[in-house]
């Protein structure tokens, strides 16, 4: 590919994760991801603070759609925001998260970085929630539960193989964690 064709943060992405798959995450380089996609170290930093962003992008996305009717109970908000994240986001996304999945798994470095952009992503919630008027304990309490439903929908959505929506696995997770909270 030359370097005048469009698309290139699309072209660095897949490239990374052609490698990362191949080679594995530690055995890949910034220039290696560069040469595959037929650009420039350069243009790589012009999209990605380092190699890991390659796999961790995306959460402004999530934080911006936490757009809800203030009527919403607080753990109901937050459902909405990932389940419409599901639909925006990942769902055009299927094969790139289940190869970032694969790619996470093998690496603790990335399984830990993971967990981390998680819990930025609750505390980012929890803070959206503030500004609506939520007190804490209840938004901390609606973020991380929302996150935690996120977390076991996504895993379920990327092992299924029927095309199921990720929002079917996010509001079952959440419909089970109610049931627990609630005694069932």
């Amino acid at each position: 590919m030359g370097r005048w064709e469009p698309d290139a943060q699309g072209r660095l992405a897949r490239a990374a994760m052609e490698l990362y798959s191949e080679r594995g995450f530690d055995n890949t380089t910034v220039e290696e991801i560069a040469a595959r996609a037929g650009l420039t170290e350069r243009t790589f930093f012009r999209y990605f603070a380092d190699k890991r962003e390659v796999l961790f992008g995306g959460a402004n996305e999530l934080q911006q759609l936490l757009e809800a009717p203030v009527s919403l109970a607080p753990i109901e908000v937050v459902a909405q925001a990932y389940m419409a994240a599901g639909d925006d986001i990942f769902e055009a996304r299927r094969d790139f998260a289940r190869i970032r999945q694969a790619v996470i798994a093998a690496s603790t470095e990335l399984r830990e970085r993971e967990l981390i952009k998680l819990a930025l992503l609750n505390a980012a919630l929890a803070g959206a929630l503030r500004q609506r008027g939520v007190d804490d304990p209840e938004a901390s309490l609606a973020a991380e539960a929302g996150g935690s439903a996120f977390r076991l929908g996504f895993e379920r959505w990327v092992e299924d193989t029927k095309g199921t929506p990720m929002a079917t696995f996010i509001r079952d997770a959440l419909d089970a964690l109610k049931a627990v909270a609630a005694g069932a």
